[in-house]
């Protein structure tokens, strides 16, 4: 990949299987990290971010996607700064002073529900994540405030990583 994975759902299903499972189930938490990643400028692989994920939790293998804190020990056994807060009060100013985060959150819709990774940072324009919905198509925008924008899609349980470069 030369660009940022904006859409999941767009891997196809032989490409990048993460665990048992295909990466567009729940590759989410290494996709957050990959575009974490080239948010700063670097520029992964992501064979090699599925492994070191995957080796996280033997048991669950990346089967159950990725556990929430890994993203966090990930970027900090790399030499990166990294804080790590559940206050949704306190996202906004977090965001703001980190050169990239990492949102983790989740979700109900009905009977259905699940937990989803984005990266994202924050701009004059306010904050930009990515691969956040299952249409995205480009880097989408949250508006002025992360708290705003987790209360009005109802998303809950929401913890943020802000990484700063080395």
């Amino acid at each position: 990949m030369e660009d940022f994975i904006y859409c999941q759902r767009d891997i196809p299903k032989e490409q990048w299987r993460y665990g048992f499972r295909t990466s567009a189930a729940t590759g989410c938490g290494w996709i957050a990290t990959y575009n974490a990643l080239r948010l700063m400028g670097y520029a992964p692989r992501p064979e090699d971010l599925i492994r070191y994920y995957e080796r996280q939790l033997p048991l669950y293998h990346g089967n159950f996607g990725t556990s929430i804190l890994a993203p966090a020990m990930f970027f900090r056994s790399r030499g990166f700064r990294v804080d790590h807060i559940s206050r949704r009060d306190r996202f906004d100013a977090l965001a703001q002073k980190s050169d990239v985060c990492i949102l983790y959150y989740r979700w109900r819709n009905g009977w259905k529900f699940g937990a989803h990774f984005v990266a994202l940072h924050h701009t004059e324009d306010g904050f930009v994540g990515y691969n956040t919905y299952k249409n995205s198509t480009g880097p989408d925008a949250y508006g002025p405030s992360l708290d705003a924008f987790l209360t009005k899609k109802k998303y809950f349980g929401a913890v943020l990583i802000g990484i700063n470069k080395k």
